[in-house]
Parts: C-alpha cells; sequence; structure tokens
C-alpha cells in the first residue's frame, strides 16, 4: 500500500497545468505503463520561479510528478540538477520496485526541461 505523501500528491497534485512560452519544456514516456508527462519550467537568474507539467498515467506517475515540480519550484538550477529518482521516491514515502520508473519518468523530464533551457540560453537572442 503506499505511504500518505504519495496519496497526497495524488489526490491533491500541486503545480498542474501548461506555462505559455516556457524558459524549457521536455515530454517524458514511460512503455512499462504507458504513462507521459510533460515538463514546463520559467527560469529567472539562477533560479526555477514556476514550474508546471501533465501528468497521464497512474497514481504514482502523477505523485512523481507533482513531488518533482514542488522539490524545483523556488530553487537554484544546480539543486534541481541534483534531485535524483530515489529523491522523489524519498519524499513521497517510497515508491515500490514496480513503480520506481515513475520517479524515472520525472527526473528525465525535469533534466530534459533544464537541458531545453540551457539549449535556449546557448543561441542568440533573435533565434530563442
Amino acid at each position: 500500500m503506499y505511504d500518505d505523501p504519495l496519496v497526497d500528491h495524488f489526490v491533491n497534485p500541486r503545480n498542474v497545468g501548461t506555462l505559455q512560452h516556457p524558459d524549457g519544456y521536455a515530454q517524458e514516456g514511460s512503455i512499462e505503463c504507458g504513462d507521459m508527462m510533460e515538463m514546463f519550467i520559467m527560469v529567472d537568474g539562477d533560479t526555477i520561479t514556476d514550474v508546471k507539467y501533465r501528468t497521464f498515467g497512474c497514481a504514482s506517475a502523477i505523485a512523481s510528478s507533482s513531488m518533482a515540480s514542488e522539490l524545483i519550484k523556488g530553487h537554484s538550477l544546480a539543486e534541481a540538477e541534483a534531485i535524483t529518482k530515489d529523491t522523489i521516491a524519498d519524499a513521497l514515502g517510497g515508491l515500490s520496485p514496480a513503480k520506481m520508473h515513475c520517479s524515472v519518468m520525472a527526473v528525465d523530464a525535469l533534466r530534459g526541461a533544464l537541458a531545453d533551457y540551457r539549449n535556449k540560453q546557448a543561441r542568440p537572442a533573435g533565434e530563442r
């Protein structure tokens, strides 16, 4: 059975939605159970000022997305980069081995959004 943080993040997901013209965006999916996640981030200086996501999938996928969003919002890019699948799973009170792919998907979406942000920053202003 799931621990309370996981149930809370599934029943009351935080930061759900999309952002218009995000600084970083990524879409990830899990072949294991057909889940899909999109993550949108806004960055000011070195801080993630806003994050939104849309997740289509099981309770563990939704809770992992919600927890990931809470762990990065208001934090530095370096702090966000340091988040792992275990960071998310532990914050949720643990995930079963069969559901760890959900925290992996959340980390992959986060890393993808950070990479997209960095790629955009590397381009000249007129090409962003």
